[in-house]
């Protein structure tokens, strides 16, 4: 499985290298571009069976006030659009939030709030992915900061437009995963790799 993981990131750098000395893009680098978004649905789909599926409903505006508090139940060894959404909700939505780790979803507590699983109050919707369904539905997608934390998390979790600072970023995360089991500890320390960018897009816009 790790070998898996770095032969489609190694793919995704060549890709990127590639693409940005094209100064010409047509139909053959658009194909090769889905071709690599399919590849990348495929290996997250063997390696993280219980990845949510899209849904098509509509992201509703929603009052943070009343998810003060709260307990934010999502599944164990998170990922990319995990450790970005639990750092977002503690960070910006509850900062009181505590954190729950699922073996399943089914194990959801009745009155958790549940993130990035089938079934969740906040999921992937069409194109969007949890942490950019969050923005919306609490109101921080006018944040052009967390935007651009928004698109990174997108491409690290389902592909799409490359962002260059994905391949640093990813590293990181793959380094804190190997060096953090537990997941609290993964999640406190994957934090600062949210933050340190946060604050450099902030200075930026």
């Amino acid at each position: 499985m790790t070998a898996l993981t770095s032969r489609i990131a190694r793919l995704r750098r060549d890709y990127e290298t590639i693409a940005a000395q094209d100064f010409f893009p047509g139909a053959a680098g658009e194909q090769t571009r889905e071709a690599l978004e399919d590849l990348v649905a495929a290996g997250n789909a063997l390696l993280s069976p219980d990845e949510p599926h899209a849904t098509a409903r509509r992201v509703l505006r929603l009052d943070a006030n009343k998810y003060q508090g709260r307990t934010w139940a999502t599944r164990a060894h998170p990922w990319a659009d995990r450790l970005a959404s639990a750092w977002l909700i503690k960070r910006f939505i509850d900062p009181r939030a505590k954190l729950l780790w699922l073996k399943r979803p089914s194990d959801r507590p009745k009155r958790a709030v549940g993130y990035d699983f089938d079934g969740a109050e906040f999921t992937h919707v069409g194109a969007k992915v949890t942490f950019e369904v969050l923005l919306a539905s609490f109101g921080l997608d006018g944040d052009p900061a967390l935007a651009r934390i928004g698109a990174l998390i997108h491409y690290l979790d389902v592909g799409g437009v490359p962002v260059a600072e994905a391949a640093g970023v990813e590293a990181a995360l793959r380094g804190a995963q190997r060096l953090f089991v537990a997941d609290d500890a993964l999640v406190n320390e994957a934090a600062k790799l949210f933050e340190f960018p946060y604050a450099h897009y902030i200075q930026s816009v």
